[in-house]
């Protein structure tokens, strides 16, 4: 609701007469009012209040011009430089940092090429796959290092209000759009399942997993600054919004790549944000989460159709608002975990094959991959990339390796999600053991063996790089030797083209009796 005239103050931002005669591009929000000149842009806080948001006095705009600036120069500090003033002067007219008093309030950055922002390279087909593990870097590092600890909000009563929220605004702006029933239906499930997980929501809370976080963590809010991934626009007005568990942040993001058809980039974040966090303890909450991540996109574009003036993008609004609908609905009832491990001698592509299944099978953002090679690196306290010599891989390393393996894949089905355990596994003993622990987590087992020819091993080995497997040409010749045993997994021929081999893995995979279906994307 607007709540006071800023029109003065538009006019005078809006006319290149206040940017040396630089034209201006202007980027209208509900919110806020960007104005685009030259090498920087000023952002306008508009004079409104909602019920989650107040802007409504100058004095407030100032003190949210503050808070953004300083919680966005966290992960971007080359786009947010200051917080100005526009100051009316003694002849009445309005100025930038004027002699004058300060009539309003405005944060000033460094323009960036909209064409660099990540929805716009989803939305062309240019979004990189490459970028994912630098963007789940920075994450990371935002979560652990830069975001403060903020026991005071999140937990149950966080993830309430959230969904209460979505409760009121379904039954406010959903009519005529929404279907009633299912809106309630939804927020019964939800409820349920919040109650479910209150104590670890708690747990969470108290061990500082509710962190002063991002808020608004989807595609618009990252851009590719000098080749690297900067998240920018975080959410300042209101801390029941930003002060969230960790995870919760992240399942916006993975629920927008999902939603806009990009499985792989979500789940190699998905990935990449667990390896380097080790937060293992949240997986049992992402459904519940990317769940309500989908349903405030529901509300959200129900109560944009509701003000929408042109019948064509209403109808729009209203039909989006439906799909994220129905999406939170399906995100809250993942399907089964399944343990999967992909066995074979070094060469035999192993680990291609389990970063491409991951993705198709599992609740989303699909299968959690753990690889012994990084299992071995993290034992042995080394970075990936640094080789190991040969205490790195004597018999008992081995043993704790595999050990770790069947563990991490127990939790990780117990937490109620699909694993990728890629290893050699030539020891039937191994084989054996990996079994047993897929049945003592209650959760169907599908064992895949790759053959190759030693000399395609040989090739595939030599041609690695920036790889965390150290194997060799020696190391494929020694495998050789190794008596395997009778192998009663699936074997499948891995000299193919890769994109034949996981079209074969799947088809296995999705055989499998007591599988749930997989999740995708229609």
């Amino acid at each position: 609701m607007i709540v006071d005239d800023q029109s003065p103050v538009i006019e005078f931002l809006a006319s290149p007469s206040s940017h040396h005669g630089m034209p201006v591009d202007r980027i209208d929000t509900h919110s806020a009012i960007v104005f685009l000149a030259g090498e920087r842009a000023y952002k306008l806080k508009r004079a409104v209040r909602f019920d989650y948001l107040d802007f409504s006095t100058a004095a407030l705009r100032r003190t949210f011009c503050e808070a953004e600036l300083r919680l966005n120069q966290r992960t971007a500090p080359t786009i947010y430089r200051r917080v100005g003033a526009v100051t009316v002067e003694s002849d009445g007219s309005l100025a930038v940092d004027g002699r004058g008093s300060a009539v309003d309030w405005f944060v000033e950055m460094n323009r960036f090429p909209q064409e660099a922002l990540f929805d716009r390279l989803a939305g062309a087909g240019r979004l990189d796959l490459a970028l994912m593990p630098p963007l789940a870097d920075a994450i990371a590092v935002f979560h652990t290092t830069a975001a403060a600890r903020r026991k005071d909000h999140g937990g149950a009563a966080g993830m309430r209000w959230v969904v209460d929220g979505n409760s009121a605004g379904f039954a406010e702006f959903g009519t005529g759009c929404l279907d009633a029933a299912a809106c309630q239906r939804l927020t019964d499930d939800v409820r349920r399942e919040l109650d479910r997980q209150v104590p670890l929501l708690e747990a969470r809370r108290e061990a500082g997993r509710v962190r002063q976080c991002h808020g608004d963590l989807h595609l618009r809010n990252i851009v590719l600054l000098d080749g690297r991934p900067t998240l920018f626009d975080s959410v300042e007005f209101n801390d029941e919004i930003s002060c969230i568990d960790v995870h919760y942040d992240l399942a916006f993001l993975l629920m927008d790549l999902w939603r806009r058809g990009l499985p792989r980039h979500a789940n190699l974040i998905w990935n990449r944000y667990l390896t380097a966090t080790q937060d293992w303890a949240g997986m049992p909450l992402l459904p519940l989460f990317l769940s309500c991540r989908a349903a405030v996109r529901a509300k959200t574009s129900a109560t944009a159709a509701r003000v929408e003036p042109d019948a064509t993008r209403r109808s729009e609004f209203e039909e989006l608002a439906r799909q994220y609908l129905a999406m939170a609905d399906d995100l809250l009832h993942p399907p089964g975990p399944v343990i999967i491990v992909i066995g074979g001698f070094s060469g035999s592509g192993k680990s291609t094959l389990a970063l491409a299944l991951a993705p198709a099978v599992g609740a989303v953002p699909g299968a959690i991959v753990l690889r012994s090679d990084e299992i071995r690196k993290q034992l042995c306290g080394v970075p990936p990339l640094v080789r190991l010599g040969a205490a790195g891989y004597t018999e008992g390393v081995s043993r704790r390796v595999y050990q770790a393996l069947i563990d991490r894949a127990a939790a990780i089905a117990r937490a109620g999600h699909t694993v990728i355990v890629d290893a050699v596994y030539a020891s039937p003993r191994d084989r054996d053991a990996i079994e047993a622990a897929a049945v003592d987590a209650s959760v169907p087992f599908a064992g895949l063996w790759l053959d190759a020819p030693e000399q395609i091993l040989m090739d595939r080995v030599t041609a690695r790089h920036d790889d965390a497997s150290d194997a060799d040409a020696e190391v494929i010749r020694m495998q050789q030797t190794l008596e395997t045993g009778s192998i009663a997994w699936r074997r499948f021929d891995a000299s193919i083209a890769p994109e034949r081999l996981l079209s074969a893995a799947e088809a296995f995979v999705d055989s499998l009796p007591l599988t749930a279906a997989n999740t995708r994307l229609a």
